[in-house]
């Protein structure tokens, strides 16, 4: 099974999306809720166009252009990451890791899972 989006309802009535790996792990989460589905749908696809991404490790003080990966370490030691498209908005993020290795492969499960990846609105 492949990875899949996944599209919920907030609680105010806006939408949001997460990115789950083939074993259902959430590997990305939306940076903003939407107010319309197809507002959603239209970052989703910024997901799918941007997966493949250079990573910047900002934990060693690279720089790449956008689009990219910001890899970095939070004020509680952990690596985590966000997905910025061209135009250099936020459009996805990740949980913490405890290693920046898990954090690198979390980023390269979004490059496999999301360019094909379908999209599930959740009931």
């Amino acid at each position: 099974m492949a990875g899949k989006f996944v599209i919920m309802t907030a609680k105010n009535g806006e939408f949001t999306f997460n990115l789950k790996a083939s074993n259902g792990e959430v590997i990305l989460t939306a940076s903003e809720t939407y107010t319309s589905m197809s507002a959603c749908e239209n970052g989703i696809a910024s997901v799918k166009k941007n997966a493949l991404a250079p990573i910047e490790d900002q934990t060693r003080e690279e720089s790449q252009a956008n689009p990219k990966y910001e890899l970095y370490q939070d004020k509680a030691g952990e690596f985590r990451f966000r997905l910025k498209a061209g135009n250099a908005q936020i459009i996805g993020k990740s949980e913490g890791y405890k290693a920046k290795a898990s954090a690198k492969k979390g980023i390269a499960s979004i490059g496999k899972n999301a360019p094909d990846a379908p999209v599930i609105v959740q009931e």
